[in-house]
């Protein structure tokens, strides 16, 4: 009897040791490969500012600021001189949206090994300037500003003015 107990002993602590080190692994595997499966956080590119945070614990309630209503013919006069600030664009070059969706890195030449000097995101509006004599690159600058670079070409749209 002494020696079937011991017997029995073996048996139910080896079972539990293989129980405990599949399911040690199976704990292990599903946690690398759901952290796997989570998606990256969104790239944070050169031209964008972080969002500011500003929450105190004592700050007072925020009051809206009485909005007041223009005349017709300010109003106007306000969206002319909008349509005037739009730049200049050089011969040949036009407006273009991004397409792709997760972006577009700007690099410094037409090279995917080239130093990427910027980013551009999905749905942003840029101008492209010219494009490589192998029609694989486009040279673009970012409106409002004198940022200029090289995407991949095909992953912008032209906006028809």
């Amino acid at each position: 009897m002494n020696r079937l107990s011991g017997v029995f002993q073996f048996l139910l602590g080896f079972f539990l040791g293989i129980f405990l080190l599949v399911g040690g692994t199976a704990s292990l595997a599903y946690v690398v490969f759901s952290r796997m499966n989570a998606n990256p956080e969104k790239p944070l590119f050169a031209e964008e500012k972080p969002p500011e945070t500003t929450a105190k614990a004592d700050t007072q309630p925020v009051t809206q600021p009485q909005t007041k209503t223009q005349p017709v013919e300010e109003v106007v006069a306000t969206e002319s001189f909008i349509e005037e600030e739009t730049e200049e664009l050089p011969d040949g070059a036009y407006r273009a949206k991004v397409t792709w969706s997760t972006g577009l890195s700007v690099r410094s030449q037409p090279d995917s090994n080239a130093e990427r000097v910027g980013g551009v995101e999905y749905n942003s509006e840029v101008i492209i300037l010219q494009t490589s004599a192998d029609g694989d690159w486009q040279q673009v600058r970012l409106p409002n500003s004198q940022q200029e670079g090289w995407v991949k070409a095909g992953n912008v749209a032209k906006i028809d003015e």
